[in-house]
């Protein structure tokens, strides 16, 4: 059990919620106080839900009827399940980001765009790229780059992490990392977190220098030469924002790297109807599409 399913991984996000495993599905949510209330309710781990068998987490929800208010979450892409079966276990389910993914099984140099390559190139001339089998020894290092990360793009929340958080998150097994380095300075880094047979792009992060020199081409090139012959898909993840089909520089930068996309479900399922309603009424939820509608507003 590594990356995400690891039960470390949970623990790591136990500042924005108690880590709870769902006992047959063998995924991990996080029970949440709803404020001003004395109910509790519930969010898959960000950012995504995974879980060992998915055909008993409907069972597990059904045990929590009554006990939480409700619960959302993001199914993961490579999960072993499909819409019906999403269906059948909660009420919400739309499509909420289309995440570009890598087959490993073709050759990395056709994989990409001959845009991403000669930039690629352009970065490895002044910058050498190294695998890190063992990130926590660098915590110090990538909080000071992710520092500059959430300054950069006025990042709150959950997605800030902290450097608690991080501390657990480099430990969890499955956790791997390149550094992009300039001489003898880490300018970049980016972790991954692998998981059966698949690798998820988890976060990355870089100074100045590394913005400048396109260190994010040197780290994504390496990563896909390290991880072909050794895993059968990569998930890069999603572009920025919370539309499904964005177009923004994100997702141009990944969608040069990747052989297609798959789509993470927005799950949603109410599990205490009648305080559902009661948090709800007040609230102007006619006009959100928000699950759950008394918590709308609280990412933003």
């Amino acid at each position: 059990m590594t990356g995400y399913l690891h039960p470390d991984y949970a623990a790591s996000l136990g500042e924005f919620g108690a880590p709870h495993c769902l006992p047959r599905s063998r995924g991990w949510i996080l029970v949440r106080n709803i404020p001003d209330s004395g109910y509790q309710d519930a969010m898959g781990c960000y950012p995504l839900f995974a879980c060992e068998n998915w055909s008993e987490l409907a069972a597990d929800l059904d045990e929590l009827r009554g006990r939480l208010v409700s619960l959302a979450l993001v199914a993961d892409p490579f999960g072993n399940h499909d819409l019906p079966m999403l269906e059948r276990c909660f009420e919400k389910v739309i499509p909420f980001k289309e995440h570009f993914v890598v087959d490993l099984t073709c050759p990395v140099d056709r994989v990409t765009t001959s845009h991403h390559r000669y930039y690629t190139r352009k970065a490895l001339r002044k910058l050498t790229v190294e695998h890190e089998a063992d990130p926590s020894r660098l915590l110090e290092v990538w909080t000071g780059l992710y520092a500059r990360l959430i300054e950069k793009h006025n990042v709150t929340g959950l997605r800030a992490f902290s450097h608690k958080a991080f501390a657990r998150q480099l430990r969890v097994p499955g956790i791997t990392a390149f550094r992009a380095m300039l001489e003898e300075e880490i300018i970049g880094m980016h972790l991954w977190y692998v998981q059966n047979d698949v690798g998820y792009s988890h976060l990355e992060a870089m100074n100045e220098a590394g913005y400048s020199l396109g260190a994010a081409y040197a780290l994504y090139w390496s990563a896909l030469e390290f991880f072909s012959g050794r895993l059968r898909w990569l998930d890069l993840g999603a572009g920025a924002g919370m539309r499904s089909d964005a177009e923004d520089g994100l997702s141009a930068f990944k969608k040069g790297w990747s052989t297609g996309k798959r789509t993470a479900f927005f799950c949603g399922r109410i599990l205490d109807a009648a305080r559902y309603a009661q948090l709800a009424s007040g609230r102007d939820v006619a006009k959100t599409n928000y699950f759950p509608a008394y918590r709308a507003g609280e990412f933003v």
